[in-house]
């Protein structure tokens, strides 16, 4: 027979307890990407996620699903990050969209004395919404700000260019050549993300560490980019270092993740389909 007493002691409900993951980005109205991609894939992965929002974006329909973006202040993000940080002891952190260089600053001035164990960063360059200006500030602030701090960066096809510095990239050559260069310049470990960008039948992204390059490839599902497979990666990445995987193993789940959500999508009125984070658990 079993002591109650026993079975709801503190030491037996930490060990049933989750890891805890922190997401800071963006709401997108949809639910197709921003913080709800992050916390439906920590959800679906088993853990515990809590959410520092950085701004609103909503899509408007009457002009041709364009972005609108409502920075949220910045005294409200610095409340929400010491809320947050004073209640969990967090095994990962991940970062969205961040949207201006206040925001980027108030994020950065946390997180240094934070220094989380797992910091993943998504890259989110010329923030959508903004004019050239405004995004191209926001671009260097977060190089100089955030991706110092990063210990996993996921960047996309276009930030891949950015960060690393590179002209084209049009085959898996050289996105490897990218991924080098951009954990010569950040320390980070990467996940460069080709998807559907370059031309073959897999989507491939490419993952280097220092020492280990290696190459994850999965089918293509059509040939256009899905909404949320970038927030995904980036929080699958993180949830499954929160979990205690190494990060070669987490690169690997979280491209599994992403493929199986890519194929069970979400089709809308938007004139986008979304990844569905549920898509996993569907095909098992």
């Amino acid at each position: 027979m079993t002591d109650s007493s026993t079975a709801s002691s503190p030491a037996a409900q930490s060990a049933a307890q989750p890891p805890v993951a922190l997401t800071i980005a963006g709401s997108e109205a949809t639910g197709g990407a921003g913080a709800q991609a992050d916390l439906k894939t920590f959800q679906e992965l088993g853990v515990f996620g809590s959410l520092a929002l950085t701004c609103i974006v909503s899509f408007d329909p009457a002009a041709e699903w364009g972005h609108r973006l409502f920075p949220v202040p910045q005294d409200v993000l610095r409340e929400q990050l010491e809320a947050i940080t004073a209640a969990h002891a967090l095994d990962a952190v991940k970062i969205g969209m961040l949207g201006s260089p206040e925001t980027i600053a108030t994020t950065a001035e946390v997180l240094a004395g934070l220094q989380p164990r797992h910091l993943v960063l998504d890259p989110v360059l010329i923030c959508k919404g903004q004019e050239p200006g405004a995004a191209l500030d926001t671009d260097e602030a977060l190089k100089a700000r955030i991706l110092p701090l990063a210990t996993f960066v996921t960047p996309n096809h276009f930030e891949s260019l950015s960060l690393s510095g590179m002209d084209e990239i049009s085959t898996v050559e050289h996105l490897e050549e990218a991924a080098r260069r951009i954990h010569e310049t950040s320390g980070a470990v990467v996940l460069a993300k080709g998807g559907v960008r370059l031309s073959g039948p897999e989507a491939v992204d490419v993952y280097y560490d220092g020492t280990t390059l290696e190459v994850l490839a999965e089918p293509k599902v059509g040939e256009v980019p899905v909404a949320g497979a970038g927030c995904t990666l980036a929080a699958a990445v993180a949830a499954e270092l929160a979990k205690g995987a190494e990060p070669l193993e987490a690169a690997r789940a979280a491209k599994a993740f992403v493929s199986a959500g890519i194929r069970q999508r979400l089709s809308s009125r938007a004139p986008f389909d979304s990844l569905w984070q549920g898509g996993a658990a569907a095909e098992r």
